[in-house]
């Protein structure tokens, strides 16, 4: 469980810090709904990143599997849903880019697969 909160800790703070400093040029560039709509989806994804690896081991080791099935199931639509919320709140407000929160409920995976080219990209170098 300790590796899983690593793990955690290393992509949610590079993808919170991530998107503070792009959201901080986009305000200087007079685009606040862009900037808040990219905090506001990379909050979500954080959010769902952790409740993925929270429920992870209560899922395996389930001894029935029909309760299994059902942890996972509701885990996924608990899921969704929130990360549904920051949708919906862009959808109806204009005070948030529905784009960028599109792409800050991607960052913790773009956070992933960055720091995967990097360590392929950088030791097939050495």
């Amino acid at each position: 469980m300790n590796t899983v909160r690593q793990t955690q800790k290393t992509y949610c703070s590079r993808a919170l810090i991530s998107a503070i400093l792009i959201s901080l040029v986009f305000i200087f560039a007079a685009q606040k709904p862009f900037a808040k709509g990219l905090i506001i989806g990379t909050l979500a994804s954080i959010v769902n990143f952790i409740l993925i690896g929270e429920s992870l081991p209560r899922r395996v080791l389930q001894s029935s599997r029909i309760k299994s099935l059902v942890l996972s199931m509701g885990s996924i639509l608990l899921r969704f849903g929130l990360m549904a919320v920051p949708l919906v709140v862009a959808i109806k407000s204009e005070d948030f880019n529905l784009f960028a929160v599109v792409i800050g409920l991607f960052m913790v995976q773009m956070m992933i697969l960055i720091d995967h080219f990097s360590s392929f990209i950088f030791s097939s170098t050495g």
